[in-house]
């Protein structure tokens, strides 16, 4: 398991929302779909309207082609039990997929997902997204790796919250020309200018699993997907039994 240490950044997040110039939110859920509680969401995202999700744990790892409505797996991959799975998305025809501390980055056919190629990764997995041209990797510090696509670094940001470094970034998304984060072991989702690294929005989710869906497996929040098509915006946590789709309200507006 990774360095639980992190649960420290969810007060600081949340306390710095003082600054005028980085926006405070919290979530409205508009509708909730299951989600498969034996899935330890690492990476998830649409293509083409379709969701797809990654899912960790050694001897527990998978991909998968989801069905939103019911949450099961419509296609399948199993990883060996020497891989930990992490963060995964599609780019120009190809499906790639990050292990954590395998230092592998998998690369398969998005439309058959038939095995290609394996590259061997320099840093731990863990998110991974793209806007539209390169690859864009977290690897639980405050950095972000911009790649191409055979993960040669092109650019890194230094990722900051009113001059401080906010470590811990794990599941990316990229929506509407910003990156979206969940800040690992916490409720926080932070909206990244990718220009420059400053966090412009905290994104409040503390509460959105019911008290009465825990249970002793259930994990943290983890999981952003958007929908280009629908423009709708989805989020879960890994072992939760819910996949909700939000929209953001603006705190003291």
């Amino acid at each position: 398991m990774k360095n639980y240490f992190a649960i420290v950044f969810a007060s600081v997040l949340l306390a710095a929302c003082a600054g005028a110039q980085v926006r405070d939110y919290s979530v409205k859920v508009v509708a909730k779909t299951p989600h498969d509680v034996n899935s330890y969401t690492q990476g998830l995202f649409f293509q083409d309207g379709q969701m797809y999700e990654s899912t960790g744990q050694y001897g527990k790892s998978t991909f998968r082609a989801v069905d939103i409505q019911n949450g099961n797996a419509l296609r399948r991959l199993d990883f060996g039990d020497e891989y930990f799975v992490e963060g995964s998305v599609m780019l120009n025809g190809k499906l790639y997929i990050l292990t954590w501390q395998e230092h592998y980055a998998f690369v398969y056919n998005a439309e058959t997902l038939e095995y290609e190629k394996a590259w061997k990764y320099p840093r731990e997995g863990w998110g991974l997204t793209t806007d539209g041209r390169r690859l864009i990797a977290s690897d639980g510090s405050n950095v972000l790796y911009f790649m191409d696509e055979t993960f040669n670094v092109s650019k890194k940001i230094y990722v900051t919250l009113e001059g401080r470094p906010v470590r811990w970034l794990n599941e990316l998304e990229w929506i509407d020309g910003k990156i979206w984060a969940n800040v690992y072991t916490t409720d926080t989702i932070v909206i990244i200018n990718p220009k420059d690294g400053n966090v412009e929005g905290l994104v409040d989710c503390k509460g959105l699993l019911d008290r009465k869906d825990i249970t002793a497996d259930t994990d943290v929040l983890n999981g952003i997907a958007f929908n280009k098509k629908t423009g709708q915006i989805y989020v879960t946590g890994k072992n939760w039994p819910y996949l909700y789709e939000i929209e953001l309200v603006e705190k003291n507006k």
